[in-house]
């Protein structure tokens, strides 16, 4: 999902796994999401969306965290040295998305050389 600059809600709900319905629940609850929309009302996500999505569903999914215990733990997160932990798994997280990405490109350029 790193090539793109905007993702649309289908592809945001198929990166967590969840439900559209989940997606737009978490957008009503945490104001700090905040999608660009066109005229018709797409949502258009950026990666800065992204990266909130990612500590939301490791609160929520992960950590096993209620709604409002995420919301109170990003309120008091500049006190908790924890969220900086979270932050960096989340970019470690993406960072290997990446790399993982770019070995099967190269597996499958190197398939191709072989045959």
């Amino acid at each position: 999902m790193a090539s793109k600059i905007y993702f649309k809600i289908g592809d945001v709900a198929n990166k967590f796994n969840v439900n559209t319905s989940l997606i737009r629940y978490w957008e009503q609850e945490f104001d700090f999401i905040k999608p660009k929309k066109n005229n018709k009302g797409t949502r258009y996500y950026t990666n800065k969306d992204i990266d909130n999505f990612e500590l939301i569903h490791h609160l929520v999914k992960e950590k096993g965290m209620t709604i409002q215990g995420v919301k109170d733990y990003i309120v008091h997160r500049k006190q908790n040295s924890s969220l900086e932990k979270v932050e960096v798994i989340v970019t470690l997280k993406r960072t290997r998305e990446l790399l993982v990405d770019i070995r099967e490109i190269l597996n499958k350029k190197n398939e191709i050389n072989i045959v």
